[in-house]
Formats: structure tokens, sequence, C-alpha cells
């Protein structure tokens, strides 16, 4: 009998975590494990906290209001009472709920944090933490209340609150009730929160993180979609291979650019329909730029990615809070909090994926146009005039497109003032990271639309041209297609086959398939 193996476990120590750690727990449901380095370093911090506790002198967070209230002094009989009302005053969050993955990667990160022991929180507030994850128990976010600055004060103060046992979380059945009956049932005991743990949980950009790190692995793999799409494009168009040479790329030493010029290679190697410059032979002397210039492109959003990964390190590497524990054991101010460096990649990687988008909605519209498509029928109809073809999967690009070039203005541009002017520059890293998560999930949209029309038009040029077969990777993203969409024909019901394009692609499936054709001829796609 096979037996189930355990989910993988993570394990939090003092450093940072990996990426592909975030992914795990956020994604995978793996389990969670505290280092005895960590435990030591939590109890090291607490001890910092715990001498200040007792001093006469006011300390920020542990014995004062917080915010503009900083200058009020709270006796130590009340500041249980303190610490929780923050939570619940904080847990003001509004609108739709979010993702699950967001909230579960927004809470390993804090816990991370917490793990540095630079924060003064107690052993148990990280244990608790790690047992809410293991258990799958999700507190309820919502989309908004969070301006970035002071950390993602109200979706960490959500998770907060569910870690006191109030609130309304969703567990691992995705059954939605109240805290401290999901607690209860996995045997977790609520937390009471002294000096300084309150503002220890909800003040970090954990949450702006999550979705950069979670939107990092996303962008991966569409870029490598985009650049198979592009390459399909280039086959269904009847365009050179000539311009993707190693030997051009090289003359314009942008990394990004020349992993993608060598992934449409890689794709195009084999193919019948592209033309080669040949002695006696006459092509086209060059391809519209939505071809031709598809590795400058995508290669720019690739080189925009590689920096979001180098903040999103440092970021990993870091312990935000405010105030917070130093190596020589002050208790200090700073405003590390503040989401700047996080909110702009953010931003940047919406303005690639947008353009990425973009490109790809050309190539699909040429496929489409009888003046351009050098020999395909009039928006790839079986019966022209009858039929309409693919022409209003165009349409859904464009509407998607020009969503995505809103969703490319920056967030991190605005900034209004809170907190009685204390708190008067935000980032807005919150609200940048939501709106890459939907232009993400537009792109995916919009790339699976060209995969889709480039392989009917490899079915429609083999009516004509029986011995013009596209290249094997293309060939095999075109037959897994034709298991799930059926081939030219007669106009029926599009919108099940653009999601079923979409969801081979969001599954994987799509670059798997062209994967294995490439790792035949040894080649690959990055």
């Amino acid at each position: 009998m096979t037996s189930l193996a355990a989910p993988p476990t993570v394990t939090v120590g003092t450093g940072p975590l990996a990426p592909a750690d975030v992914l795990a727990v956020a994604r995978d449901g793996a389990r969670v494990a505290l280092s005895a380095e960590a435990l030591d370093a939590l109890a090291a911090g607490r001890a910092v906290i715990e001498e200040l506790a007792a001093d006469v002198r006011p300390h920020y967070g542990v014995s004062t209001g917080f915010g503009a209230l900083a200058t009020t002094s709270i006796p130590p009989e009340r500041r249980q009472d303190l610490q929780r009302s923050l939570v619940r005053s904080h847990a003001a969050g509004s609108g739709a709920e979010v993702p699950r993955e967001v909230v579960r990667a927004l809470m390993l990160l804090r816990l991370s944090t917490l793990c540095t022991g630079r924060t003064g929180v107690r052993p148990v507030v990280a244990r608790t933490y790690a047992a809410i994850l293991d258990a799958g128990i999700t507190p309820v976010v919502r989309e908004h209340g969070s301006l970035g600055c002071s950390g993602d004060l109200s979706p960490l103060a959500h998770c907060a609150l569910a870690a006191m046992g109030e609130g309304t979380v969703r567990d691992a059945e995705d059954r939605l009730l109240p805290a401290a009956d999901a607690l209860s049932a996995a045997g977790i005991e609520p937390l009471t929160l002294v000096e300084k743990e309150g503002l220890a949980l909800i003040n970090g950009t954990d949450g702006m993180l999550g979705m950069l790190l979670l939107a990092a692995a996303d962008l991966a793999e569409l870029l490598s979609a985009a650049d198979l799409a592009a390459a399909m494009s280039v086959e269904a168009l009847r365009g050179s291979s000539s311009v993707f040479a190693a030997d051009l790329q090289t003359l314009r030493p942008h990394p990004g650019q020349a992993v993608s010029a060598a992934n449409v290679a890689a794709v195009l190697a084999g193919s019948d329909l592209v033309t080669h410059r040949g002695a006696g032979v006459f092509t086209r002397v060059q391809d519209a730029y939505s071809l031709r210039c598809a590795p400058q492109v995508h290669g720019a959003a690739r080189d925009t990615l590689d920096h979001a990964l180098r903040v999103a390190a440092r970021e990993l590497a870091s312990a935000v809070d405010n105030p917070v524990i130093t190596l020589d054991g002050r208790l200090e101010s700073n405003g590390n909090f503040h989401g700047a460096p996080v909110a702009y990649v953010l931003d940047f990687l919406a303005i690639a994926v947008a353009d990425l988008a973009s490109i790809s909605e050309r190539r699909t519209d040429r496929m489409l146009d009888t003046a351009r498509s050098h020999g395909l029928p009039p928006f790839l109809a079986d019966d022209p005039g009858v039929d309409s073809g693919h022409m209003i999967a165009q349409y859904t690009q464009a509407g998607i497109v020009s969503e995505l070039k809103r969703l490319a203005n920056p967030a991190s541009v605005d900034s209004i003032p809170s907190s009685a002017m204390q708190e008067d520059h935000v980032s807005m890293g919150w609200s940048a990271g939501l709106k890459l998560r939907r232009a993400l999930d537009g792109l995916r949209d919009v790339v699976a639309i060209e995969i889709l029309t480039a392989a009917r038009a490899f079915d429609l040029r083999e009516r004509t041209e029986p011995d013009a077969h596209p290249s094997p990777a293309a060939r095999a993203v075109r037959d897994l297609l034709r298991t799930r969409v059926p081939g030219p024909g007669p106009d029926r019901y599009l919108s099940p086959d653009i999601e079923a394009a979409v969801a081979l692609l969001r599954d994987g499936e799509l670059l798997d398939v062209a994967r294995t054709a490439l790792a035949e001829s040894g080649a690959g796609l990055d």
C-alpha cells in the first residue's frame, strides 16, 4: 500500500527565508518549524523588553500609546489592555477577502521577523503563529486597510486578532468560522498579548513583500510563456528567425534580452513555417516590431523582474519593526517599516506586465488581419463572412490590455497623511501589490489567447500548405490544446476555449509540454 508523503517542512531561523520557502508555505501547505537558534533569539529579545517594562522612563510601544498618542503614558496594569486594544482597533479592514496564499505568506514573513529576536515578543507568540499556519487556519483579511507605512497595519492586525481568538477565520476546509472555534478545534491556546507584542505583530511590510514574492514566481513563468507565444506567432505569420540569432543580441548586452531571444530561437528550431535567409531565396526584409522586437520587450521585463527580486532578497533579510531591539540591546524607533522600496518595484512590475500584454495583443491582431497575416483567412474564420473566427477573442485581449494600462499607473506616487499628521507620508505598497496580482491575471489571459490563436493558425495553414508544419515544441503545445479545444470549424461558443487555454497555462501544462519537446533536442525554455 502506498502512503501519502508528509508535507515538507520549512524551518524558520534567525536568518532570511528563501523565496521558495515562502511559496511552499503559502501555496503548498508546507509545515513550519522554529529553529533552536530562533527560540534563543526570541528569549533574549524578550528579556530586553521585560527590563524596559520595569523602567520608569517611557518606551514607545512598551509603556506609551501609539502613533500620535505616543506621548500618553500607560501604567503597568493597563498594558495588556493597550496591546489588545491596538490589535482590535487596527483590524479595520474592508472589502473583499484577500486570497489564502497572500495571508499565509504574510503570516510566515511576520513570523520570520519575530524569530530574529529584534521585536521583543515571547517565544509563545512565534509558536502560536507557526501552529496556526500548520493547522491551515487562515485569518480573514480584507483588501482595504493598509497604507503601506507603519507596515501593513490592518492586514497584520487581522492575523494578530485571530491569534488572540477573536475575529473570523477560514479553517483548512475553507469553512468560515469564529477564530476561537478554529483555534480550539486545532488545540491552540489563544494569545494574551503583553508589552510590545501587539505592536510587533502589526508593524511590518510582510503583506506587500508576500505579494511581491508570489507575483515574481507567477511572472517568471509568464515570461517563458510569452516567449513561447511570440515564437508561435512568428511561425503562424511565416516570419523570419534570423533576428533572434545570439550574435545580434550580444550587440546590446541586456541579459534578459539574450534569454528571451534564445527561448524564441529554441522554439522556432525545426519549423517549416519560418523563413531562413539563404542564397537565391527571397524573404521579407523585416518583420513587424511586435515580432522582431519581442526579445527586447520581453527581456526588459525579465531584467525588471531581476531587479525586483534583488529588492525582495534585501527585504527578506530585514527585521522590520518599530521600535526595534538593536544588537547592543537598545530599543530604538526607526523608519524601516516604510514600504517605499517594495512599493516601487511592485509598480515597476505592473508597467512591465502591461507592456508584455500589449505586445502580445498586437501579435494576435496581426494573425487576424488578411492585410498582415500572409495568407491566413480573415479572423482565422472557417467560413469568413458566415463565421467570425477569433475576431472577438482579440477584443477580449484589447479590453484586458486597456485595463492593464490603468493598473500600471503607480500606486506609490500617492500618499494620504494619516494619524493626525504623525504618519504624513505613506507608500501605498499594499495597493501596489493588489493591483499587480490583478494585472498578472490579465496577462495570463492575453498570452493564452495568443497561443490559442497561433495554434488555430497552424491548423488553417496546414489545409493549404500540408507540408508546412510548426516546430516540434509548437506542435506539442498545439496538440495539447487540441485535447481540450477543438480545431477550426464553424463558429462555436468561444469563451470555454479561452478558459481551457488559460487553465492549461495557469497549471503549467503548456510550458511543460514545450519544455519536454525542447529537451529532446537538447534545448530549453528559461
